[in-house]
């Protein structure tokens, strides 16, 4: 089973707009809700591949209740720790004429080292039921900086393999602590190195030396070029079959949900990869956010190329 854990847990709104103008009345085309949150959205496509999920976080307010109604809706068991507040509404609007998103992200609600600690003995608690925990996303305002660390390292202490997904200082630190899996994309790994940029070779030699530091698997997505991936001290080059993206939200966390799932199976390696950037692509010709077709995986997986780089 798997564990995930959205600190900053929100409610998704996607409107679709013919056109967007800036400084005017903009009127949608179709608008869609769901609870939200990088971690729900991998625990939504988990649940869609068939794996056994709870999801878990900070919830506040009236908007909480509607997250954790809809999680509950969808099939996933949900156990959120209620705190003082409202939780963020996170909103993307899509642009019909130019196939331009733009998002809007609240910051989120506020948590205080009670709130923290609160939280970490339900963790704690949730831990002895799962093999996988994946934590992503931000954090909410007043959380400590070593948050994710401590999170880490207390399900690292019950021998579960833990896979973050976060970025900035708060990726930085995760470092220290040596994850089972981290999973940067390009701009994330540049902001490792202090870089603006990297090229593929560069995004190559910094995966492999990630993974060098103990770090057992190391993905660096690319977007439309496919995926890095350092493990078992070998590097892979990963080609996805080209698509029309339909939305591009999610598609990291879609992929994370792959990784997670095939690592709670047990699956080798290349059908790990396989399956997490099929994932990631199906999410991608799909409106819906952190939505997967497990048909349409199945027939990716066959599309996706494992290349192992020397």
């Amino acid at each position: 089973m798997i564990l995930t854990v959205t600190l900053n847990a929100a409610i998704d709104k996607r409107y679709v707009l013919e056109q967007l103008t800036i400084g005017s009345v903009n009127r949608t085309i179709s608008t869609q809700a769901s609870a939200g949150g990088k971690g729900i959205n991998v625990a939504r496509v988990c649940h869609l591949l068939g794996e056994p999920v709870i999801a878990t976080g900070f919830v506040g307010g009236f908007s909480g209740q509607y997250i954790q109604s809809e999680t509950n809706k969808q099939g996933i068991t949900s156990k959120f720790y209620n705190v003082a507040g409202e939780s963020r509404t996170c909103i993307n609007m899509y642009d019909q004429s130019t196939s331009v998103q733009t998002e809007v992200l609240e910051g989120g609600i506020n948590v205080s080292p009670d709130d923290e600690n609160g939280f970490k003995e339900l963790y704690s608690s949730l831990l002895d039921d799962v093999n996988i925990v994946v934590i992503s996303g931000s954090v909410p305002t007043g959380s400590s900086d070593s948050i994710y660390n401590e999170l880490v390292e207390i399900a690292k202490s019950k021998n579960k393999k833990v896979i973050v997904d976060t970025s900035k200082d708060y990726l930085k630190r995760i470092l220290d602590v040596h994850p089972t899996m981290i999973k940067p994309n390009s701009d994330e790994l540049a902001y490792l190195k202090d870089l603006n940029n990297l090229t593929k070779s560069e995004a190559i030699i910094a995966a492999k030396e990630l993974h060098l530091t103990g770090i057992e698997l190391v993905a660096v997505s690319l977007g439309a070029e496919g995926s890095i991936v350092a493990y078992d001290n070998k590097v892979y080059n990963v080609i996805i079959p080209p698509v029309q993206t339909v939305n591009s939200v999610g598609c990291g966390d879609s992929m994370i949900a792959g990784f997670a799932t095939g690592l709670s199976r047990g699956l080798p390696i290349l059908d790990i990869i396989k399956l997490a950037s099929a994932c990631g692509t199906s999410n991608a010709l799909s409106e819906e956010t952190g939505f997967v077709d497990p048909d349409q995986v199945t027939e990716l997986i066959q599309k996706v190329v494992v290349e192992e780089l020397a």
